[in-house]
């Protein structure tokens, strides 16, 4: 498969890559595509290691790209579902306020959730509150009728299918290893082959920023890897959660806070804490990269993003190495939970942009390039709005970079 030419090569297999190369395989199917993904399978790392949640929209800062693309993305993901007959169910979450200081933020997500088009928010007494999770407990809760669960890595399966049944093609174990622009085209060299293309879209996702720099620009962020790690109810104390249960976030730091998922399965995951990882794809405590851990701490935005949080950090780290640490966390939500209710459960690697001045990305970072996209900062609801971020991301390659 040496030296074949393309019209538009995708770099990584993840939700947001395989949905820009099935955007593209409907809107502009004349275009030779090629999707290139280093893995075995699609799917592998962010992706597939997500809580498999179809968000709602209501933590994103109304008039963000993000917030205008969830809710229809929301909407577009449970009719994909629906359509290709993936189990999905939408069961609606509730976010509880522990204490009474938590209310003024929790009427903050209410009034962005409307601004962002959600419709059936409510705010819930503690009475109502244990009509919809009996052992959930707070001051108050907000209701989120929209949310709903699913399994990405079979839907990451479907898109790729429907790619190579429109014309596209998706070569796994092709992982990038050199990129040469020249006037005219782009050439990809890969573990399976050099491959020319007149553009090229990166959303190598945990590598994105080292694809572009690869292809000699310069993102002006650093991908930092944190690590979510999750427990599992026991299957006879699974009851204890009926759906989804969230705390209200901490708005100074960007994760939500350790939760309760029901997932489509009926497992029932409590967590994520986030902690950095010291490897891009370090799953666990032992998966250490000495070039990735140098990256991130050569980085001067690294460490004025570690003197602003801190605190938030050792938190995290201190649920990562004490189970009673982080039940004490759980027990906020669900009084009833013991020690001996959850057993260790999976974990993902999200993929956090940081600037030169230590600022999290907070929303989607694309940069157009010459002949070149790089998508390199897509955080939650990636997964959730990927049918819109294809959308989005195949209208800026477009607009910006001339693929047509």
């Amino acid at each position: 498969m040496n030296d074949i030419r393309y019209d538009v090569v995708i770099v990584g297999g993840g939700a947001v890559g395989l949905a820009v190369a099935l955007e593209i395989t409907q809107r502009l199917p004349h275009l030779r595509l090629l999707l290139l993904e280093k893995e075995d399978h699609v799917a592998r790392h962010q992706s597939g290691h997500n809580s498999g949640v179809i968000h709602s929209g209501v933590y994103y800062k109304p008039g963000s790209l993000k917030a205008r693309l969830c809710a229809a993305g929301a909407a577009a993901m449970v009719e994909f579902c629906r359509e290709h007959g993936i189990p999905h169910n939408v069961c609606g979450k509730v976010i509880v306020a522990a204490t009474e200081a938590e209310l003024p933020r929790l009427e903050e997500l209410r009034q962005s959730g409307i601004a962002n088009g959600l419709a059936g928010l409510r705010v819930i007494s503690p009475g109502e509150l244990r009509e919809i999770e009996p052992h959930a407990r707070g001051v108050r809760a907000l209701v989120v009728p929209s949310t709903a669960i699913t399994d990405f890595a079979v839907v990451c399966g479907k898109y790729a299918d429907l790619i190579a049944a429109q014309g596209g093609t998706v070569l796994t174990s092709a992982a990038v290893t050199g990129l040469k622009r020249t006037a005219t085209e782009v050439v990809a060299e890969t573990q399976r082959g050099t491959f020319s293309t007149r553009f090229l879209i990166n959303c190598a996702g945990l590598f994105s920023d080292r694809i572009s720099r690869m292809a000699g620009d310069e993102p002006e962020v650093m991908i930092v890897p944190f690590r979510g790690e999750y427990y599992a109810l026991v299957p006879d104390r699974a009851p204890l959660v009926r759906a989804l249960i969230y705390p209200v976030p901490d708005p100074r730091f960007p994760f939500l806070g350790v939760h309760f998922t029901r997932r489509v399965s009926g497992k029932v995951d409590a967590g994520p804490n986030a902690v950095l990882a010291f490897r891009r794809e370090g799953y666990r405590r032992t998966d250490v990269s000495l070039g990735d851990l140098a990256s991130s701490l050569a980085f001067p935005g690294f460490w004025r993003m570690a003197a602003r949080n801190w605190r938030s950090g050792c938190n995290e780290f201190r649920r990562s190495l004490s189970k009673r640490a982080f039940v004490k966390a759980l027990q906020q939500l669900v009084p009833d939970i013991r020690g001996e209710d959850l057993v260790p459960g999976g974990s993902g690697v999200r993929a956090q942009a940081i600037k030169r001045d230590g600022s999290l990305v907070d929303d989607f970072h694309i940069v157009p390039s010459a002949r070149m996209l790089h998508v390199l900062n897509v955080p939650s609801p990636a997964a959730t709005a990927s049918l819109m971020v294809g959308k989005a991301i195949v209208e800026i390659a477009a607009r910006d970079v001339g693929m047509k």
